[in-house]
Formats: C-alpha cells, sequence, structure tokens
C-alpha cells in the first residue's frame, strides 16, 4: 500500500497553487455529478419500496438505499473538503497581497531613511565648517588684539607698515562677512559676494540635501514617461513634509514646485498653477517678499502662463520677479539677464517690441560684461533679438546680428578676420557678386579655408544662424548667398551629430514671407531661459 501511494503524494508535493486549485474545482464538479446521480437512483428505490409486496424483495431495496444515503453523506464530506481547500486558498492569496504591500511600505522607509541620512550628514558638514569658521575668527581676533598691543609699544612703526599688518586680516573677514551696507554696485569685484549678502538678509533658506536626492528621482521617472510612479512619490514625500513640518513650511514650497513641474511636463497646467500658486504664498509667508526662491516661484508661474497663452497675466510676474533679483543679486547678474530674456519673450507676444529691444539689449550687455562675449548665451539673445527685429521689418539691423554671431564664431575658432581668414557670410557674398557677374566658379568648399573644411561649427546656435541669414539673403534675392549657408550648416549639422532648432528655423522663414505677421506665430519658437534653482525653470 505504501508503495502504491507515495508516487501520488510526490505528485501533489510538484503541483502548483493554481494546478491544486483547479484539480479541485474539477473535483467538486464531479462530486457534484455523483451526488446528484446518487440521489436520482435513492428516489426511484425509493419509489420502488412503495410499490413492492414481498418483504423480502423490499428489505433488499432497503439495503441498497440505506449503501447510497452513505455515498452520499461521503460525497456531500468530500464537497465540504473541497470548500475548506478553495477557502483556504482564497486565504493564502489575501496573504500573499497583504505581503507585497508590507514590502512596498519598507521599500518606502528605506528610502525614507536614505534621505534622512543624506540630510543628518550636510548638516554635520556644515556644522563642521562653521566650527572650522569660528576657530579661526578666534585665532584672527587673538592675531588682531596682539598687534593691538603692538602699536602702544612700539610707537618707531611707521603708519603706513601699521596699515600694512592690519590689511591682511581685515580683508579676510570681509570675505567670511561682507558688509551689508556696502555698495556691492560700484565693483565687479564685490559681485559674488551679492548673493551671499541677499541669503544672509533672508534667513539663508537652503534646499534640503533629500528633496535634492528626491527631486533628481522624480526628473528621471518623469524624463522616462513614468508619471505613474513620478506623481505617487512626490504626493506621498509632501504629505510626509505637511505632517512633519506643517504646510506652511518652505521645504513644502519646494515640493510643491516639483509636483507642478512634473503636472506641467503632462501639460496639466490647472493643475501646476494651483500648486505654484501655493508654494508662492507659503515662500511669501515664511521667506519673505523679496526672497530669491520667490521670484524663482514667480518666474516658474510666468512661464507656465506663457505656456497657456495669458501674456497679460504672465507679465507682471514677470516683471515682479525680475524687481526681486535686481533687488537681491545686483543689476548684472547673470540670473537678472535670464529674466530679462523671459520678459522680452513675453513682450514680443504682445507685439511690444519697444520693450522687447530694451530688455534684450540690456540683457546681452549683462551677458557679455559677465561672461564673455563667447558664452552661448550671447549668441543666442542676439538671435532672438534679430527674431523682434524680423517682425518689425528691420532686415538690416537683423542682418547685422546674424553676420556678428557668425564672424564671432569664427574669430573663436580660426582667429582673428583678414583677408586670408574671412568668416562663413564673407564667403557667401562673394560667391553672390562672382555669380551676379556671371563669373562663378564651381570652387569647393576645402579651398576657402577650414570652416568648411572641418565644419568644426558644434553650436546649434550657430547652425541655426546660418539657416535664418540664408532665409534672410534668400528675401533679398541673394540665392547664391543664400545656398552657401544652407549648405555649410547641413554639413555641419551631418558632421557633428548637432541639431539645429528647426521650430526657430521655420519661424524665421514665416517672418520673412509675411512681414506683418502674426503675433502669436512668431514666438512659440523662442525658449524661456532656465533659472538657477534646482528643479525649477525660470
Amino acid at each position: 500500500m505504501s508503495t502504491m501511494v507515495y508516487p501520488r503524494e510526490e505528485k501533489l508535493e510538484k503541483l502548483s497553487q493554481e494546478e491544486i486549485i483547479s484539480n479541485t474545482k474539477l473535483v467538486i464538479q464531479g462530486l457534484e455529478a455523483l451526488k446528484s446521480e446518487h440521489n436520482s437512483i435513492l428516489h426511484s428505490l425509493l419509489e420502488t419500496i412503495k410499490c413492492l409486496k414481498k418483504d423480502e424483495e423490499a428489505n433488499l431495496v432497503h439495503e441498497k438505499s440505506n449503501l447510497l444515503r452513505k455515498s452520499v453523506e461521503m460525497i456531500e464530506l468530500g464537497l465540504g473538503e473541497a470548500q475548506v481547500m478553495m477557502a483556504l486558498s482564497n486565504h493564502l492569496n489575501a496573504v500573499e497581497s497583504e505581503k507585497q504591500k508590507l514590502r512596498a511600505q519598507v521599500r518606502r522607509l528605506c528610502q525614507e531613511n536614505q534621505w534622512l541620512r543624506d540630510e543628518l550628514a550636510n548638516t554635520q558638514q556644515k556644522l563642521q565648517k562653521s566650527e572650522q569658521s569660528v576657530a579661526q575668527l578666534e585665532e584672527e581676533k587673538k592675531h588682531l588684539e596682539f598687534m593691538n598691543q603692538l602699536k602702544k609699544y612700539d610707537e618707531d612703526v611707521s603708519p603706513t607698515q601699521e596699515e600694512k599688518d592690519c590689511e591682511t586680516p581685515k580683508d579676510s573677514l570681509d570675505d567670511l562677512f561682507p558688509n551689508d551696507e556696502e555698495d556691492h554696485g560700484q565693483g565687479i569685484q564685490h559681485q559674488h559676494n551679492s548673493a551671499a549678502v541677499a541669503a544672509a538678509q533672508q534667513g539663508g533658506y537652503e534646499i534640503p540635501a533629500r528633496l535634492r536626492t528626491l527631486h533628481n528621482l522624480v526628473i528621471q521617472y518623469a524624463s522616462q514617461g513614468r508619471y505613474e510612479v513620478a506623481v505617487p512619490l512626490c504626493k506621498q514625500a509632501l504629505e510626509d513634509l505637511e505632517k512633519t513640518s506643517g504646510h506652511d513650511h518652505p521645504d513644502v514650497a519646494t515640493m510643491l514646485n516639483i509636483l507642478a513641474l512634473v503636472y506641467r511636463d503632462q501639460n496639466k497646467y490647472k493643475e501646476a498653477a494651483h500648486l505654484l500658486n501655493d508654494a508662492l504664498s507659503i515662500r511669501e509667508k515664511t521667506l519673505g517678499k523679496d526672497h530669491p526662491a520667490v521670484a524663482a516661484t514667480l518666474n516658474n508661474l510666468a512661464v507656465l502662463y506663457g505656456k497657456r497663452g495669458k501674456y497679460k497675466e504672465a507679465e507682471p510676474l514677470c516683471k515682479r520677479a525680475l524687481e526681486i533679483r535686481e533687488k537681491v543679486l545686483g543689476k548684472d547678474h547673470p540670473d537678472v539677464a535670464k529674466q530679462l530674456n523671459n520678459l522680452a519673450l513675453l513682450c514680443q507676444n504682445q507685439g511690444k517690441y519697444e520693450e522687447v529691444e530694451y530688455y534684450y539689449c540690456r540683457a546681452l550687455e549683462i551677458y557679455e560684461s559677465r561672461l564673455g562675449p563667447d558664452d552661448p548665451n550671447v549668441a543666442k539673445t542676439k538671435n532672438n533679438l534679430a527674431s523682434c527685429f524680423l517682425k518689425q521689418g528691420k532686415y538690416k539691423e537683423a542682418e547685422i546680428l546674424y553676420k556678428e554671431i557668425l564672424t564671432r564664431a569664427h574669430e573663436k575658432e580660426f582667429g582673428s578676420v583678414d583677408a586670408e581668414n574671412k568668416p562663413i557670410w564673407m564667403h557667401a557674398e562673394e560667391r553672390e557678386e562672382m555669380s551676379k557677374a556671371k563669373n562663378r566658379e564651381n570652387t569647393p568648399y576645402g579651398e576657402y579655408g577650414g570652416w568648411y573644411k572641418a565644419c568644426k561649427v558644434n553650436s546649434p546656435t550657430v547652425n541655426t544662424t546660418l539657416r535664418n541669414l540664408g532665409a534672410l539673403y534668400r528675401r533679398q534675392g541673394k540665392l547664391e548667398a543664400a545656398e552657401t549657408l544652407e549648405e555649410c550648416a547641413v554639413r555641419s549639422r551631418k558632421q557633428n551629430n548637432t541639431g539645429i532648432d528647426p521650430i526657430h528655423q521655420t519661424r524665421v522663414v514665416e517672418i520673412l514671407k509675411d512681414t506683418e505677421g502674426d503675433k502669436r506665430r512668431s514666438m512659440t519658437s523662442v525658449k524661456y531661459e532656465n533659472g538657477s534653482e534646482t528643479g525649477e525653470e525660470a
């Protein structure tokens, strides 16, 4: 008996849970069919007993009916056991589901624990730096007291020497604790202190490290299109922050900004605007109305309105952000230039071209003075200003800006311009003149210099400028010059795998085709500048 039962037990051990359930269901169906069959036979036997007259035959039928009743009872017992197995299976499934939920909660707690560890490590580093600064200041204080005592006893030391002895510690103290009353706009050497002064004035709020980690995680999910993960992650972190710190806390405002940007990527502008307004209210209440974080939120809200075409509502927000940044960072800070670019874009959508020119020119001046003429923002701003000129029909002014961009790119790559070293637009115009004189020579690009041969134009802005100036040449009837620039742009793009801005190019061509233009069409291509705050566009 054991040898016959053992293989069956081994076979049952190898069955999975799904196979056991399916087999149990088949057994239940079989038992139900068997039960119904037994009941029908028992019913027929009972009918037969009523018709029988002989006692022996009646007793025989009674025995058979009793056997059938016992068999039916065993079948019902088997059915009951099968139902118990089904209920047990459902219970096991529920337990497994609860186990998965607990595992997810454990993972979330581990992640939150890591954020807390990062924040603790950051705080410990700050504390260590502060202790070092205090120790250094104490040493400098002792040194100054010693020098002051020497002045009392050493009367032979000249005044100039005394000033030299005192200059070094004074400079170091000024670097550590800049004077809030000092006019930082008087010289470039003081500009790097303006942000520190603003932070000190406003309480020095800084985004915690764990929120930066969370932001990077959310951006990674959003870039992959996994919004079903990014949004719940933001909401859970926001709920935890509100429980621990309360709703009116700067960290909550930062988390609202991050969630708003995710909603904006999903084109959920209404929800994003609601979150940004809430974040703005919290930051104004907790950090003050002139804090840089308030300017960043205002700017994000203005960009959101701009994307929705609400330029009139966006303009005052952008202007207020500009005032805050000018007040906190100084009027010639690069972040101010970015804000000016955004404001110019909003005004261009409303046809306020005089204001657009003023804002772009001022931003251009800041970029050139602070970041140098070779900074990419200089060429981008010139391109934006040129598009404004095109909308007004000022083709000559736009042409000058395009030529300045190409000339500067050439000088940066190949040196100063002379008779033997000419930028691309000069060669294009020379070929145009040769074409008009009917003396065109099919000279290959390689003979004109490294610009054509190497095609080192690895800047999308320069490629865009080549296309734009080519479109402008076509409008002026300079087809050969336009062809030269366009072919150079195509070659450069193929060799460097750098894409140009096709939307911007299409916009320039449309402007040139229609001098009156369409206000909405002219501005969909110009991009808002990025801000300095983590996770927030400006």
